[in-house]
């Protein structure tokens, strides 16, 4: 089963195509909560390329590495995936009032289906924020 999370990002593309694809923005958003966080990430940005997020738990409880290999990239458009016999999409549609960032990816069996969209969902909503957010600093 595929599921589809999304979010519109009040910033060009530029700038929300390099926070998503860079390691250290990627370490700042890539969370689903505030009691976890990405402690290192890796970005070889290419087809065949590897990337990898090591994902924590601030207590230090729980940790794991979400990793795997791009398989398409259309630069500001598209980034596709596969990570653990698994796939992924993220595509990238520029509007007149930001970028529309839409995720589609294939479900596990260990959680479930809302369960995975409420995370998937809550790492692309911290995104959003972090885009936002550098904008607004400058």
């Amino acid at each position: 089963m595929k599921i589809v999370v999304s979010m519109r990002v009040e910033a060009p593309i530029d700038e929300v195509w390099r926070a998503y694809t860079t390691p250290e923005d990627i370490e700042v958003w890539n969370t689903a909560s505030p009691d976890w966080h990405t402690t290192s990430a890796t970005v070889d940005l290419r087809p065949g390329g590897k990337f990898s997020s090591r994902m924590e738990a601030k207590d230090g409880s729980f940790g794991f590495d979400f990793a795997g290999e791009y398989t398409k990239i259309v630069s500001h458009r598209l980034i596709e995936y596969s990570f653990g016999g698994r796939c992924a999409s993220v595509e990238f549609t520029e509007g007149a009032d930001g970028v529309a960032v839409e995720v589609t990816f294939d479900s596990e069996p260990t959680h479930s289906e809302e369960q995975q969209r409420a995370g998937w969902q809550a790492i692309l909503e911290s995104f959003a924020r972090h885009v936002e957010a550098k904008l607004a600093a400058r």
